[in-house]
């Protein structure tokens, strides 16, 4: 399959004061359209930082970053935002969705940097809501659904746009164990079923079972890397 991201010679260094940080090191990176993975390792060894760059939320100190044949660092925060809209879907671990929509309106956030009409973005927001299992919930306000519900509105938020890939940070680190097991696997079924590209971030050892590969990181650097 061909490579949907590839990092090559990335580092990421932060400047704190006069102290100089680096959180990468040197990663050489190749994911494949249409896989899963599932980045792993200890607090502080750079996981969230690596889904950021390939997500497009934050760039490399040095090397390069390219995503569906794009190459995105060094592109301006204009064109980089254009970018994330056409090809990124973001699922966090607090949902982040705005209190004061209804989930319908909630999914339809990403249209509006679209040319779709209101209708179309209607539409469009309730298929997606359908795909995740909520077609009946499309009017209730975050407050009047269960975490797992509000993950799952989260989830079509980010599938409306039709992303070239999903990137998931903690996606189920709010959630209890059979719950957090409903939304693995829907992502999984989205992987599967939908063809979805899908890198998340995770430090639970049972939700990574459920990606195709499993990459390691530690002090900002990959140390293995296991097929499921």
């Amino acid at each position: 399959m061909n490579a949907i991201v590839s990092l090559q010679n990335v580092t990421k260094r932060y400047t704190r004061g006069k102290q100089t940080v680096e959180v990468l090191h040197d990663i050489n990176l190749s994911i494949a359209q249409g896989d899963f993975v599932a980045l792993m390792g200890p607090s502080g060894s750079g996981k969230t930082t690596l889904l950021n760059l390939i997500g497009g939320l934050d760039q490399p100190s040095t090397g390069s970053v390219s995503v569906a044949g794009e190459r995105i660092d060094g592109l301006s925060g204009a064109r980089l935002a254009k970018w994330r809209a056409r090809h990124i879907g973001f699922v966090f671990q607090f949902y982040n969705l705005m209190p004061m929509l209804s989930a319908q309106r909630n999914v339809e956030l990403p249209l509006l940097l679209t040319s779709l009409s209101a209708s179309q973005r209607r539409r469009n927001a309730e298929v997606a809501l359908a795909v995740v299992g909520l077609a009946e919930r499309g009017k209730h306000k975050p407050s009047e659904l269960s975490g797992g519900q509000a993950q799952r509105v989260a989830i079509a938020r980010a599938l409306v746009a039709d992303p070239t890939l999903l990137v998931c940070d903690e996606p189920t680190g709010d959630l209890d164990r059979a719950t957090a097991d409903e939304i693995l696997n829907l992502l999984q079924m989205l992987n599967r079923e939908h063809g979805k590209t899908i890198v998340m971030v995770t430090h639970d050892p049972k939700a990574a079972e459920y990606a195709s590969h499993q990459l390691h990181l530690d002090k900002g650097q990959l140390v293995g890397t296991v097929a499921a």
